[in-house]
């Protein structure tokens, strides 16, 4: 049977139909390609994990590379410090020196004048035995004539001067000898002194090349702290800024941690410091024993002086209120000069080094002390670390002889010092255990 023609699709159905066939593959192919996305392939996360790992890897590096450049400007810091205080002593040396030079001129000036007057002296006397020889020789005619009782006066008057002109011989020679060891003295004291000012001109051009040094390798670090930070920064997708306060801030604590860490050391070893005070304290127990003999007992005090041994320690704190207050004086001007720039062999009034500080402190608190941190500590008496009071005075040496002594701060209690630490720090108030623990302790 003969069909008819076909009706034709309208040609609005046929565009939606198609588009929609379209749209459905687009779809499908669409999600098969995201499909393929989500799944990275082994190659790629061993790449991914590769560059975590390298990433890790320069971020530690970084890091170390950081705390070795901190490290090299605490050693050039302590090198000129060194340095710096080794000039101060040969300052202070030369200072002495000169001192000495005076005293030992002076000397040989009293001495050269007290020869001379010896030497008149003796120069009377001798004049005054020869014009006593013609009476000598009527001396000798009167005892060849059977002498007389004048005879014997002359004799001891001629004995007398004898006697009389040996000993203004004697103070002669022991003026000239006292005279001749006071002039080599006050030579040996010029020779010391040109000396003394050599070593001191030497001590300030070394400390001067090692500020020099200290400095440069203070801005060199400072440039290559700053390349790493921004490398820190890249590495960790952060800015520079954020970066840089990031670094500061874990340099603070790293710091705080390790002072924490030593001060609890100190501490610890404090503690397990022997204390004989208690020990004394047994003694009384005795006494109670002794009185129910007889009333003779209390008569002998014997067991009471035991204790009283113990007791003078005690009233040594009552000195305390002048040394106290001295010392309030003291911190009172360090803590002034917060803020004041470090220079090397400054002693104020603006500027400061590390023992100029401390002189000054303690001269505002009533005891001058000298510009050096070595003569600081032997003018001064040593104490420990758990004896530690405002105004004492903490040290640190590179060995353990006071005369590695190479800086010095000015403790303000709390385990907080206030000093001038290095070129380019100001003078600051933090722990004592901002560094390296300290090495001698004194109290001035």
């Amino acid at each position: 049977m003969a069909r008819g023609p076909r009706r034709a699709l309208p040609a609005s159905l046929v565009a939606t139909g198609l588009a929609g066939a379209l749209a459905l593959g687009c779809l499908s192919g669409s999600t098969a390609a995201l499909a393929d996305e989500e799944v990275p392939s082994r190659a790629e996360v061993a790449r991914a994990e590769d560059a975590a790992l390298d990433r890790a890897g320069e971020l530690a590096a970084t890091r170390a590379r950081l705390a070795l450049a901190d490290a090299r400007l605490r050693a050039s810091a302590e090198e000129a410090a060194q340095a710096a205080e080794a000039y101060n002593g040969a300052r202070w040396a030369a200072a002495e020196a000169r001192r000495e030079l005076r005293a030992s001129q002076r000397s040989a000036t009293r001495a050269g004048e007290l020869g001379e007057r010896q030497r008149r002296v003796y120069a009377d006397a001798m004049v005054a035995s020869y014009q006593l020889a013609p009476e000598l020789s009527a001396l000798a005619a009167l005892t060849e004539s059977d002498g007389i009782t004048s005879v014997l006066e002359t004799t001891t008057v001629v004995g007398n001067a004898q006697e009389a002109l040996e000993q203004r011989a004697e103070a002669y020679r022991a003026a000239a000898t006292v005279a001749e060891v006071s002039a080599d003295q006050a030579a040996q004291a010029a020779d010391q002194a040109r000396e003394s000012a050599e070593q001191a001109r030497a001590a300030r051009d070394a400390a001067a090349g090692a500020a020099r040094a200290a400095a440069d390798e203070a801005a060199a670090i400072a440039a290559e702290k700053a390349d790493l930070v921004a490398d820190l920064a890249r590495l960790e997708g952060i800015s520079v800024v954020l970066a840089e306060r990031r670094q500061s801030d874990l340099e603070r604590r790293a710091a705080e941690t390790a002072a924490a860490a030593v001060e609890a050391e100190v501490q610890a070893a404090d503690q397990q410091a022997p204390h004989p005070g208690p020990v004394a304290a047994p003694a009384p127990d005795p006494a109670p024993v002794t009185p129910p003999s007889t009333p003779t007992q209390p008569s002998t005090p014997s067991a009471p002086t035991q204790p009283s041994a113990p007791v003078p320690p005690t009233p040594q704190p009552a000195p305390a209120p002048p040394v106290a207050s001295g010392a309030a004086a003291a911190v009172a001007f360090a803590r002034a000069q917060l803020g004041e720039p470090y220079r090397w062999a400054a002693a104020g009034p603006d500027a400061w080094d590390c023992s100029g500080l401390t002189s000054g402190a303690w001269a505002a608190g009533g005891k001058p002390l000298p510009h050096y941190s070595v003569a600081q500590y032997e003018q001064s008496t040593p104490i420990g670390a758990g004896d530690l009071r405002p105004g004492d005075l903490v040290f640190w040496g590179s060995t353990s002889s006071p005369s590695s002594i190479f800086h010095v701060a000015l403790y303000v209690g709390d385990g907080r010092i206030v000093h001038a630490p290095r070129t380019g720090r100001p003078v600051t108030e933090e722990s004592m255990y901002y560094w390296t623990p300290p090495t001698f302790y004194a109290r001035p």
